[in-house]
Parts: C-alpha cells; sequence; structure tokens
C-alpha cells in the first residue's frame, strides 16, 4: 500500500507530461498560413493548412502568412529628370509564395520589400520627366512593380500591383503648368480658326470659279438675296443691280433678232 501510494503521484507526473507533450506535438495552421519547420536548426519545409505533428523540443515553427499584404510607401522628396522638386506617394501589394524562402532568406521581408519600394520609387521618379508623371503614370506603375518583383523574388515574394497614389507639386511649379496649358490651348484654337478660314477661302474661291464659268449663277444668286432681304426685312431697299445681270437678257435680245434678220 505505501508503495503504491508513493508510485501513484509518479505516474501522476507522468501522465500530465506526456499529455503536455502531445499538445505541443499538435500544430494547426489556418488556411492562410503555412508553418516552417526548422528541426535541430536546419530547415524541414513548409507544412499546412491542417492539422500536423512536430517532435516537441527538437522542432521549431515560424508561422508565414500567405495573404496579400497592403504596403503603403510614405511620401518621398525626389527630383524629377527635368530638375522639377515633387512629393510622391505609392502604395505596393505583395504576397509570399515560397514560405521556407521568405524565413530564411531574409531577416524581415515586409520591412525588406518597404525598403526596396522606396528606394525603387526615388530612382524612378529621378529618371522620368514630370510630364511623364502625370501623363504616363500606369507605365511607371509597371516599371516600379517589374523593378520590386525582381529584387524580392529571391526572398520568396510575388509583388503584383505597385500604385503611385499622389504627384505633389509646389505652388509656383502648379501655376507654371497652368500658363503652359493656357499657352498650349490658345495656340490650339488659333491652328483650328486657321484651318476654317483656309477651308473657308478655299470654298468661296471654288464657288467664285463656278459663278465666272457660269454666268446665270451669278443672276441666280442676286434674285436669291433679294429674296432674302425682302422676307426678314419689311422695309423698302434700293438695291443696285449690276450690268452684269443684263447681259443675260441683251444676248437673248441679239439672239431673236439675228434669227430674224435670217428669216
Amino acid at each position: 500500500m505505501n508503495l503504491l501510494s508513493g508510485i501513484l503521484p509518479i505516474l501522476c507526473v507522468i501522465g500530465v507530461g506526456l499529455i503536455i507533450l502531445l499538445l505541443a506535438a499538435v500544430k494547426i495552421v489556418q488556411e492562410y498560413e503555412r508553418a516552417v519547420i526548422f528541426r535541430l536548426g536546419r530547415v524541414q519545409g513548409a507544412k499546412g493548412p491542417g492539422l500536423f505533428f512536430i517532435i516537441p523540443i527538437i522542432d521549431k515553427i515560424v508561422r508565414v502568412d500567405l495573404r496579400t499584404i497592403t504596403l503603403d510607401v510614405p511620401s518621398q522628396d525626389a527630383i524629377a529628370a527635368d530638375n522639377v522638386t515633387i512629393r510622391v506617394n505609392a502604395v505596393v501589394y505583395f504576397r509570399v509564395i515560397d514560405p521556407v524562402a521568405a524565413v530564411i532568406q531574409i531577416e524581415d521581408y515586409q520591412r525588406a520589400t518597404w525598403q526596396i519600394a522606396q528606394t525603387s520609387l526615388r530612382n524612378v521618379i529621378g529618371q522620368s520627366e514630370i510630364d511623364q508623371l502625370l501623363q504616363e503614370r500606369e507605365r511607371i506603375n509597371e516599371r516600379l512593380q517589374r523593378i520590386i518583383d525582381e529584387a524580392t523574388e529571391p526572398w520568396g515574394i510575388k509583388v503584383s500591383i505597385v500604385e503611385i497614389k499622389d504627384v505633389e507639386l509646389d505652388t509656383l511649379m502648379v501655376r507654371a503648368m497652368a500658363r503652359q496649358a493656357e499657352a498650349e490651348r490658345e495656340r490650339r484654337s488659333k491652328i483650328i480658326r486657321a484651318e476654317g478660314e483656309l477651308q473657308a477661302a478655299t470654298q468661296l474661291a471654288e464657288a467664285g470659279r463656278l459663278m465666272e464659268e457660269q454666268p446665270v449663277a451669278i443672276t441666280l444668286r442676286y434674285l436669291q438675296t433679294l429674296l432674302d432681304i425682302g422676307v426678314e426685312n419689311n422695309t423698302t431697299t434700293i438695291f443696285p443691280v449690276p450690268l452684269e445681270m443684263l447681259d443675260v437678257f441683251f444676248s437673248k435680245r441679239d439672239k431673236e433678232a439675228d434669227t430674224e434678220e435670217t428669216s
């Protein structure tokens, strides 16, 4: 009896220890996670999602989130290729595609991606002119995405989207660009007006040539003008009759006279 009473506490301790070891050996990771396993300091690979077992004390796990991470790049002061000082900020969307590389190749992959994004943003801005930043932002976004993705690929990181959110200019530059835009609109207006005058002059020249070849057309145009004046103005209008209009009647009378003489 005394022996049993002495062994019972030991068995309880052993049982509790086994339960603790069993609980420590059971691991569960979510669908969007992976567990990178290290055994005595050597990586064994990534497991998950769901339930799996490890060797307590000997194995150590590092959880890695595989969901897309949104990284805000704060405003950066940069000088564009045409020596214009601007402030730009951006947002980067990336995710881990290789959990093992993300753990063993870089100490903190999120901070490293953030630093790469800042540096790449300043470099790309420095190689672009202000007009390109304002008008070709999609192309610059693609270039940034490609540069950051190539830099983070060895870490098992995939950069999917990079977007420049805001481009801030100083007040003097904004005013200068407004004056430039106004001058450009004025130039286009003058070109359109000149093209319209050229087309009108061409049409008038063509109409004059046709009227010169057909004198009757001048007479018809003259009569149409008289009709328009009579409709619009209920007043007496003295309208001079050009002698050229009478040539039609004179020529007709001469032809009739020649016909009678011939008869």
